[in-house]
């Protein structure tokens, strides 16, 4: 049977399909709205599944928060292009609104939730046909609370959530906190709330960091005791590149080599255990000052204030947050 251009508008409508392979479908289901729903469906099953080994490092996050509760959704696809596309951001849209209504608990549940005749998780596979890119729904987020609130970064690759123990909180001190958040990527509210893991390991790094240091400054104070500047003996590659250019003698590269050899593992043998541990606690220390969020100084502070005193002053106690990025960090 002939299809219409009324037919087609309405097909288009119900699933978001481009026009021609709206067309396609509804010529191959003989005009059965149905059976085209179905073959256009199945056409994007085929896509996410041949384009399943690509990677979709782009697409669109967007936040919300009313009345309690907040969330963040991210679709992930393949190209800018599409990541801008007016059509998928509304369909990112239309599944936050979907999470909004629903409260899902987590991804897999957003995922399984209706969206008209499909779920979420169809919807998604459904518009990869369309466009032809790999897609997935790829983060999802959630806080209930007295008072949340949302911030959408411009570009849409970027979502917080903040939220306050008082539903009376300053609403517009809490969305300045979800700046805050956005832009500085807190890992925890303050160093309690670091977890033990997390404090043991920045620990450790930086006690290897301290050693290595200290390793170092032993190797710059033999150079220069022997007469060389440590910046042209720093590796093996710069002491023959420093010795074709002349700064360095034959004789003088050898010594560099030689003390490079022999230093560091005397000077690891005579390293001082507590000084290092002193040196260590003081850089953890500073990772937790600028990783947590109330010790952060406050972005929208002329004068440097920390979120602490900030929060402090307007009487804001914030509880929770949550943030989702696309960006490259």
């Amino acid at each position: 049977m002939a299809v219409t251009l009324a037919d087609i508008k309405k097909l288009r409508d119900m699933t978001g399909a481009g026009m021609m392979d709206v067309k396609k479908a509804l010529e191959e289901a003989n005009g059965d709205f149905e059976v085209a729903k179905d073959l256009l469906r199945k056409r994007g099953q085929a896509i996410a599944a041949k384009r399943s080994d690509r990677e979709a490092s782009e697409g669109c996050v967007l936040a919300k928060a009313e009345n309690g509760f907040g969330c963040i959704v991210a679709v992930k696809c393949e190209t800018d292009f599409v990541a801008k596309n007016a059509d998928f951001v509304a369909m990112v849209k239309r599944i936050l609104d979907i999470a909004m209504a629903e409260k899902p608990a987590d991804l897999e549940a957003l995922k399984a939730l209706k969206a008209g005749d499909l779920t979420v998780e169809q919807l998604v596979t459904e518009r990869s046909g369309v466009t032809g890119e790999k897609m997935e729904l790829s983060d999802y987020a959630f806080i209930k609370a007295p008072l949340v609130d949302a911030y959408n970064h411009l570009g849409n690759k970027l979502s917080a959530l903040t939220a306050a123990d008082n539903a009376a909180a300053n609403h517009e001190v809490l969305h300045g906190i979800s700046m805050q958040v956005a832009s500085m990527s807190p890992i925890a509210l303050d160093a309690e709330h670091v977890a033990q893991e997390v404090k043991d390991r920045e620990l450790a790094v930086a006690v290897d960091k301290t050693k290595q240091d200290e390793i170092n400054k032993a190797v710059e104070n033999a150079l220069r005791k022997a007469g060389l500047n440590p910046a042209h003996a720093d590796s093996d590659d710069h002491i023959e590149s420093n010795m074709a250019k002349g700064w360095l003698t034959a004789e003088q590269a050898q010594i560099a080599r030689d003390i490079r050899a022999k230093v560091p593992a005397e000077a690891e043998a005579q390293i001082n255990l507590k000084k290092v541990e002193m040196i260590a606690q003081g850089r953890l220390q500073k990772f937790l000052k600028e990783s947590t969020l109330v010790e952060q100084q406050y972005i929208l502070s002329e004068s440097k204030e920390l979120v602490k005193d900030v929060l402090k002053k307007e009487n804001v106690n914030v509880i929770d947050f949550k943030r989702i990025t696309l960006n490259q960090e």
